[in-house]
C-alpha cells in the first residue's frame, strides 16, 4: 500500500489512526473491548516499521544504510528509556481529571502519534528528487548513486507469493523473530521480573529505562562499525549470540544484581542487531521484491514477539519461573545467529524458478 499510495500519505495515515486507536484504549470496560482495541491498534500500525525500512532504501545508498536504519530504530529503545518513567508517573495520577492512571497514560502517550502524522502529511517528501533541502548537484548525485545500485540488482518482479515463500526471506524472518521476540518479551515481562524483587512502581520504571538508554547509543555505534567495515553477517550473529547466552544463563542466575545484569545485556544484543540486519536484507532484495520481502520479514518477526510473550506467560504460570520462560527465546535467538551466517554465504538470486530448473 505504501508503494501504491506513496510514503507521505500512507505513513501519515498509519500514525494518525494509530494514535486515535491508542487513545481509545482509555474507553475499554472489559476484556472484549480491550482485545478489540488492541486488535485494531495492531492493524493500524502494522505497516509502519516495514514501510519506513522500505522508504529509507529509496533515500540512502548501501554504504550508509546500517547507520541510517539504526538511527530510525533507535526510537524504539529511546521510547522505552523516556516512556518507562513517564508511564510510571502517569499511572500514579489516579483520579486526575476523573480518570484512572492507565486511562491518562493511554491518552497522553497517543497524542504525539497524531501530531507527527499531521506533520508527515505536510513535510514528508516521497524521495530525494522532491527534497526541498537538496540543491541540484546533491539531488543528481544521490539519485544517480541509487539508480546505479539498483541497476546492478536483478531486474525482476516476482509475484508476492514467490517473494514471501522464498527461502532467504523466510530465513531472514526467523532471524528477525529472535531479535523482536526477545526485545518484545523483555519489554513486557522485565518490569514484572523486577517487581518480584519488591521494587516500587517508580523504581521499576526508572530501572527498566536504563538498558534502553544504553542500547540507543550502542546500536548506532554498532551500525556505524558495520557500515565502515562493510561486514553484515557477524554484526548480526554476534549480538544475537550474546542475547541467546544471556537468556539461557537466566536459569542459573540467582539474586537481584546478576539477574538485572544479564537482562540488560540481553536487551543490548536485541537492539544492536537491527541496523546491520536490515542493511543485509535490503542489499540482496531486488527492487521489485523489496516491499513484499521487507513486509514478510517484519510479519514473521512480529509472530516471534507474539509466540515469545505468550510462551513466557504460559511457562511462568505452569512453573512459577521467569527463567524457564526465557528458554524458548534463547533457542530462537541462537537459531537466528546461525542463520545470519548462512544467509550471508548463500546468495542465490531471488527470482521465479522455471519448471525443470533446480531451485
Amino acid at each position: 500500500m505504501l508503494e501504491r499510495f506513496g510514503a507521505r500519505l500512507w505513513l501519515a495515515r498509519i500514525m494518525i489512526t494509530w494514535g486515535l486507536i491508542s487513545a481509545a484504549t482509555a474507553l475499554v470496560v472489559g476484556p472484549i473491548s480491550f482485545c478489540a482495541v488492541r486488535f485494531l491498534l495492531g492493524a493500524a500500525e502494522a505497516g509502519f516499521y516495514p514501510g519506513v525500512i522500505f522508504y529509507l532504501t529509496r533515500w540512502f545508498p548501501k554504504a550508509y544504510r546500517a547507520r541510517v536504519i539504526a538511527l530510525f530504530a533507535v526510537a524504539v529503545p529511546l521510547s522505552n528509556f523516556v516512556g518507562s518513567p513517564i508511564s510510571a508517573a502517569l499511572l500514579g495520577l489516579d483520579g486526575w481529571l476523573g480518570l484512572r492512571g492507565w486511562q491518562l497514560m493511554s491518552i497522553v502517550e497517543a497524542a504525539p502519534a497524531v501530531v507527527l502524522g499531521l506533520l508527515a502529511l505536510r513535510f514528508l517528501p516521497e524521495g530525494p528528487d522532491r527534497a526541498p533541502w537538496l540543491d541540484d548537484a546533491q539531488r543528481r548525485w544521490l539519485t544517480g548513486r541509487l539508480a546505479a545500485e539498483r541497476a546492478k540488482q536483478p531486474a525482476v518482479r516476482p509475484s508476492v507469493w514467490q517473494v514471501i515463500l522464498d527461502r532467504r526471506v523466510l530465513a531472514a524472518g526467523l532471524i528477525f523473530a529472535g531479535s523482536v521476540g526477545a526485545s518484545a518479551c523483555l519489554s513486557i515481562w522485565q518490569p514484572q521480573i523486577f517487581k518480584s524483587y519488591g521494587l516500587t512502581t517508580m523504581e521499576i520504571g526508572l530501572l527498566n529505562s536504563v538498558p534502553f538508554g544504553i542500547a540507543a547509543g550502542l546500536m548506532v555505534l554498532w551500525a556505524r562499525r558495520s557500515d565502515r567495515t562493510g561486514e553484515r553477517a557477524w554484526h548480526v550473529a554476534g549480538p544475537q549470540a550474546l542475547t541467546a547466552l544471556c537468556l539461557a544463563a537466566a536459569l542459573a542466575t540467582h539474586g537481584f544484581g546478576p539477574t538485572v545484569a544479564i537482562l540488560f545485556l540481553a536487551i543490548l544484543g536485541t537492539y544492536a542487531v537491527k541496523g546491520p540486519f536490515w542493511a543485509l536484507v535490503t542489499e540482496w532484495l531486488p527492487p521489485g521484491a523489496a516491499a513484499a520481502g521487507i513486509a514478510q520479514i517484519n510479519a514473521i518477526g512480529n509472530l516471534g514477539a507474539f509466540v515469545g510473550t505468550y510462551l513466557m506467560g504460559v511457562i511462568k504460570d505452569a512453573s512459577g519461573s521467569y527463567a524457564l520462560g526465557l528458554l524458548p527465546l534463547a533457542l530462537i535467538t541462537a537459531t537466528g545467529a546461525a542463520l545470519a551466517l548462512g544467509l550471508d554465504r548463500a546468495r542465490p538470486p531471488l527470482i521465479p524458478v522455471l519448471p525443470g530448473e533446480r531451485p
